[in-house]
């Protein structure tokens, strides 16, 4: 028995011994033959390095780069790791910076800014060019304490289309707190246009490694073996739907011009130009050392080339504006297509108002009132329209007509997939009210007629009024205008969203379309707008001519062609530039000539060169009004505009 107890002390004695060495042995291989047990042992804390992705590209219709990425640098210090005895002065001297501000680089309130440790790296300068940091690399090991951090930032193939493609900027306080964790101090953002209106797209997604620090800031390892790490995701490839030569062309005939072009291909809602005048080279938007005097250069200039005036102004829309009375009149029985009415030079509006119309043809019919931009037959119509159920019941026949309005999608955002679209404005009966309380008499019809030719309280943006042009171009209906035709992540293409895919049909009858596409055919062929006829390509338009009490008169139109297969709608409107005729109407035939034909033909190589060269950036003085003829000096006559008299149009006077 005493041997029995004996053997089994032996053999726990051998378990022991063997456990024992087995631990030392394997204690002596990771703390002396293995560095990276010493290197977790070292560990004090553990940071994590962010690597960034590269941000989406953007690209035309045409598959042309619009936005790209460059390269730039962050240089990011770890205060604790900084040697005492580097050499300060060739420091500054590669990275062109002086002692003081290198001091003031460094200097951080460690104790009470959670945002700074010395022991985590922060930058010290940013936005460092390939360039310089190439000189300053070549140094870089004796600077311990300092490493370099790769940044993506946009640079700009094409000068063109400042304000449709935006910029990025570093993001905000109020950025970060948004964005969930999604952004830290120091991240780029879109700031405005399409890298606003899909940052979510574009961005990307971070990637991260997660090192083990020392008690002096030290990478001593990777934790956990990179389990924990991720790689960056690219952001998406934007397939725009703009026409970036197009856009280029109708820059050119804005350039020295305030205003706005939108084109539209109909079938789609597609934007093919879109722009606001004047505008500026996007390369001035580029994140580097001399962004900020670019931009506030720009801030203070006085034509605002900040401002997006194509979706952001809100133009009385003019004569432009009768074409959406006619429809609305002929589907509410106020007048039908072939309805007349008698024009004598002006309009007599309640007895003692007269508005001015130009002297044409007698309008026996839409199409022909149309053509001549008459002002009596719209104001005529207009009234019908208001008096609808009653002269004194007003408010129910303009708030009919402000539905109709609201279904072009006037008065409202059309749901543009860019920022900071305006809704224009579509007075209703509400509004009327506000501004003549029943108490002081009121309004009736005759109080807003002005409305009915595009003057008074109505205001369209130009992104609206080029969705009226398609609208009639496909004879009622169209698509949500849009920029997105798709995206791109490596070679497989995307769809964009849904919504730009459904057609949206006005509640107008079908067949009251015609006569007002032929009378706007009709003012291309020969009527007001007659000196601005395509060659060989029948297109249709509308003038329109804006009073503006400060100065000369704006210039709008509408327009689409083909008229028989309509593949591009458009918009222009220019301030100070009197008749619609004059400038406003060339420009859009010019860029609707350019899309349909591919370059101008020869006979309008003149009008073209016009266009070009006309400088109207400092305002006219304003025209003297001259009274109807046989109306008495006794009665009021309201200096309503109308379109260049034909003769002046047709032989290109006054341009």
């Amino acid at each position: 028995m005493e041997d029995q107890y004996k053997e089994r002390q032996f053999v726990f004695l051998v378990v022991f011994v063997l456990t024992g060495l087995l631990l030392a042995g394997r204690a002596f291989q990771l703390q002396i033959l293995s560095d990276s047990f010493r290197s977790r042992a070292d560990a004090v804390a553990m940071s994590k390095v962010t690597h960034y992705p590269a941000r989406g590209l953007i690209y035309d219709r045409n598959g042309k780069l619009l936005i790209n990425n460059a390269p730039v640098y962050d240089l990011m210090v770890t205060y604790g790791q900084i040697r005492p005895d580097m050499d300060t002065m060739k420091f500054c001297q590669l990275l062109s910076i002086t002692k003081e501000d290198f001091k003031l680089r460094l200097k951080k309130d460690f104790k009470r800014d959670k945002r700074f440790s010395k022991l985590k790296p922060f930058i010290f300068m940013d936005k460092i060019s390939p360039e310089a940091f190439a000189l300053f690399q070549e140094s870089m090991y004796e600077f311990p304490g300092f490493f370099a951090q790769v940044r993506n930032i946009r640079s700009y193939p094409q000068p063109h289309a400042a304000h449709m493609l935006g910029y990025i900027t570093e993001v905000t306080d109020k950025d970060i707190e948004k964005s969930e964790g999604a952004y830290v101090m120091g991240d780029y953002i879109g700031a405005s246009g399409l890298e606003l209106a899909y940052e979510k797209e574009l961005k990307g997604v971070k990637g991260s490694k997660y090192v083990l620090k020392d008690n002096m800031g030290r990478d001593v390892g990777s934790f956990q073996d990179g389990k924990r790490d991720t790689l960056p995701v690219s952001g998406l490839d934007l397939i725009s739907t703009v026409d970036i030569d197009l856009q280029a062309y109708a820059e050119s005939l804005m350039v020295n011009k305030k205003g706005a072009v939108v084109a539209i291909e109909p079938k789609t809602g597609e934007i093919l130009a879109f722009l606001s005048s004047p505008t500026y080279d996007p390369n001035l938007m580029v994140i580097d050392q001399d962004r900020g005097a670019a931009y506030m250069a720009l801030q203070n200039d006085k034509n605002k080339p900040l401002f997006n005036r194509a979706i952001m102004a809100q133009y009385p829309p003019g004569s432009t504006f009768k074409a959406t009375v006619g429809l609305i009149g002929m589907q509410m029985g106020a007048i039908g297509p072939e309805t007349g009415w008698p024009c004598s030079g002006y309009y007599v509006n309640g007895g003692r108002d007269v508005r001015k119309c130009r002297g044409h043809a007698h309008p026996s019919n839409i199409s022909i009132a149309l053509q001549w931009s008459c002002n009596s037959y719209f104001f005529r119509t207009f009234k019908q329209i208001v008096d609808h159920y009653g002269y004194y019941n007003a408010g129910q026949g303009l708030d009919t007509m402000a539905y109709y309005l609201h279904s072009f999608g006037l008065g409202q955002k059309l749901g543009v997939d860019f920022p900071g679209e305006k809704t224009g404005r579509v007075p209703d009966s509400k509004y009327y009210d506000k501004m003549y309380p029943k108490a002081k008499g009121g309004w009736r019809s005759p109080t807003i007629i002005s409305v009915g030719i595009g003057q008074g309280e109505v205001e369209l943006t130009t992104i609206q009024m080029a969705n009226v042009a398609s609208i009639i171009a496909n004879g009622g209906y169209y698509f949500i205008p849009h920029f997105v035709k798709g995206f791109k992540q490596g070679e497989k293409t995307l769809p964009p969203r849904v919504p730009y895919r459904k057609r949206i049909k006005v509640p107008i009858g079908n067949y009251y379309f015609p006569s007002v596409v032929a009378g706007m055919a009709a003012v291309i062929a020969h009527g007001t707008a007659g000196s601005s006829k395509i060659p060989d390509i029948p297109v249709a338009g509308k003038t329109g001519t804006v009073q503006n009490p400060h100065g000369e008169d704006h210039s709008t139109f509408i327009g689409f062609g083909p008229v028989d297969n309509p593949k591009i709608a458009i918009a222009v409107y220019v301030e100070n530039a009197g008749g619609g005729g004059k400038f406003a109407a060339p420009i859009s035939t010019l860029i609707m000539e350019k899309y349909l034909r591919g370059s101008i033909s020869e006979a309008r190589k003149r009008r073209e060169k016009e266009m070009m060269e006309a400088n109207l950036m400092e305002p006219k003085p304003k025209k003297v009004f001259v009274r109807p003829a046989g109306v008495p000096d006794s009665v009021q006559v309201d200096n309503t505009p109308v379109d260049a008299p034909v003769e002046e149009v047709l032989e290109g006077g006054n341009q």
